[in-house]
């Protein structure tokens, strides 16, 4: 497996050389000079808050956690970042060039864990949020699920591969209020294989938070099919949180 993928990177490096995707500097897709214009977050904020509110330890408010039930996020930038959401972007499409940028985007959050002095990953299991399988058909690749393949061969833990799956296809969420996201999104959930997960801590990931309407109906059914206990999720989650403009 390991030989197989350094063969994949040594043609993908042959087809389309390394170049910084921000200043086109040739020798890697974002050269250290760009790297370092990406403001990558110290701290962990409230999911749901509309003013930043620094959260201790990380999770969610005790207000917010009255009426939400996803208990926290990990985010490394805001999505109003050029360089960020122009990677994001370069991620989606096309697919021989999503590889590459993947580990760009996951050293993103590896910087976040390290400034929030996370280390352990190991008896985590990383699962991405799910497509539907018109859209990946269509697209080719699901972009989340690169970015937690990438994490958890880095920083350890296992990846799930489809343990997710999206039953139902969704309308685009990016013209939607907050309530009518949940409403689109509402029961769009099924697990592969439950007893596979059951006891273990789990980390979903996805490239961009918005309203949270998405984690929070995947947090809902993980909790109603017990995967864990509830007090042990966590969720990894790259790109911008509630109080910083998407769109």
């Amino acid at each position: 497996m390991r030989q197989l993928e350094t063969v994949t990177n040594l043609a993908l490096d042959i087809a389309f050389p390394p170049a910084c995707a921000n200043c086109a500097e040739a020798g890697k897709w974002l050269c250290e000079d760009c790297f370092s214009l990406v403001e990558i977050f110290e701290n962990q904020y409230c999911p749901f808050c509309v003013s930043p509110k620094i959260v201790s330890g990380g999770g969610t408010c005790d207000k917010c956690r009255k009426t939400k039930k996803l208990n926290g996020l990990f985010c490394a930038t805001t999505y109003k970042n050029t360089i960020a959401r122009g990677l994001i972007r370069r991620l989606k499409y096309p697919p021989a060039l999503a590889a590459c940028f993947a580990p760009v985007l996951s050293s993103f959050i590896i910087t976040h864990f390290q400034l929030l002095n996370k280390k352990d990953f190991a008896s985590y299991l990383w699962i991405a949020v799910p497509l539907h399988k018109k859209k990946l058909k269509r697209r080719g690749f699901n972009q989340a699920a690169l970015i937690a393949k990438e994490l958890a061969r880095r920083l350890g833990g296992d990846f799930a591969e489809n343990m997710l799956t999206k039953i139902r296809f969704t309308p685009s969420q990016v013209e939607l209020n907050r309530e009518e996201r949940e409403q689109n999104i509402a029961g769009a959930f099924e697990c592969a294989n439950p007893e596979k997960v059951k006891g273990r801590d789990i980390l979903l990931v996805d490239d961009v938070f918005t309203t949270g309407a998405t984690l929070e109906e995947a947090n809902t059914f993980l909790f109603k099919i017990k995967f864990t206990n509830y007090s042990g999720l966590s969720y990894l989650f790259l790109g911008t949180i509630i109080f910083l403009t998407i769109r």
